[in-house]
């Protein structure tokens, strides 16, 4: 167990360090959004980029991954929907944002740092694996949803639209793009500018964590934890175990079984507390007191939850 320790103990204490420098005053709390900006605008992308390019599109794009990781990830939606819906008789707009948290991994600030420190060859291509599923389905289509249930738009498909198009400025959706390029013809970039995309990358891990930790300071607790609980069991438990049944009935269907660092990944990924950004967008419908608590709890939680899955996964690893 020291062993897995020694793998999520750096990243969690890495988070704490940006909590304690941010709650001591080192760092303002507007610190977090400047870093925040250089690590999703160029460390990320710069990172993504790499991880792509210096490779053949063929070992990126995986398309087992991708269909394993979207039936997954619906298929946690579609029980999050059923329990916020039936159970819980939660209204859509409700709805919408508590299933957000459930399948919308913090892939880059996250899910990247400690796929590099147990697997580094795979990391950089489940990270633009489910920067498409994410970015390209799940978000948008639950973003379609909440516009939906506040009448903000004529028709779901045209918030879909909207969504998509909005990708095209993605810096991170840019990255990959250029990454994608560059493999596919086979280009070399000049050694200079290589560099300078190198030392860029290397700085996304480390920074991602710290901004993570200085987010924390200051979110919503009081009344909210019993009722973000649906959330971290949604995202921490039901989200993972979605993706092995997910993986299981594809196997059983004679479709071709992922690698089993692949299959941890994607296990892994999903095991991942939710994307940072879910406290911005809840904020444009007016959810962002339960997005934030869930946030804390959920990332504090997943130190363990994480540790017993990486634990269960040690065969793989090796």
């Amino acid at each position: 167990m020291l062993d897995i320790l020694a793998i999520t103990g750096p990243i969690y204490i890495t988070i704490l360090i940006g909590y304690l420098t941010t709650r001591q005053g080192i760092f303002a709390k507007p610190d977090m959004r400047v870093f925040g900006k250089y690590v999703f605008n160029l460390a990320l992308p710069a990172m993504l980029f790499n991880a792509v390019s210096q490779r053949k599109i063929g070992e990126i794009f995986n398309g087992n991954y991708v269909l394993v990781y979207l039936l997954g990830s619906l298929l946690t939606l579609l029980l999050g929907w059923l329990w916020c819906r039936r159970f819980a008789k939660m209204d859509s707009l409700n709805s919408t944002f508590y299933v957000m948290g459930m399948t919308c991994s913090n892939s880059g600030f996250v899910g990247f740092p400690i796929l590099v420190l147990i697997m580094a060859p795979v990391a950089g291509v489940a990270l633009a694996m489910n920067m498409i599923v994410e970015n390209f389905v799940i978000i948008p289509f639950l973003l379609a949803l909440a516009d939906r249930s506040q009448k903000k738009s004529a028709s779901w498909l045209h918030a879909v639209v909207d969504s998509l198009k909005k990708l095209v400025a993605n810096p991170l959706v840019i990255g990959l793009v250029l990454g994608s390029l560059f493999s596919l013809s086979e280009w070399q970039m000049p050694a200079a500018i290589s560099r300078v995309i190198n030392l860029f990358a290397m700085s996304s891990s480390a920074l991602s964590l710290f901004v993570i930790g200085g987010t924390l300071v200051g979110l919503p607790l009081k009344g909210l934890s019993r009722r973000v609980l649906p959330i971290t069991v949604g995202k921490l438990l039901v989200h993972p175990l979605a993706m092995f049944v997910v993986m299981a009935l594809l196997t059983w269907f004679g479709l071709p079984q992922l690698d089993a660092s692949v299959r941890a990944a994607a296990l892994l990924m999903a095991a991942m507390p939710m994307m940072g950004t879910y406290i911005v967008l809840a904020q444009l419908y007016g959810k962002e007191d339960i997005s934030a608590a869930a946030l804390l709890i959920t990332t504090a939680t997943s130190f363990f939850t994480l540790s017993a899955l990486l634990w269960l996964l040690k065969p793989t690893l090796i």
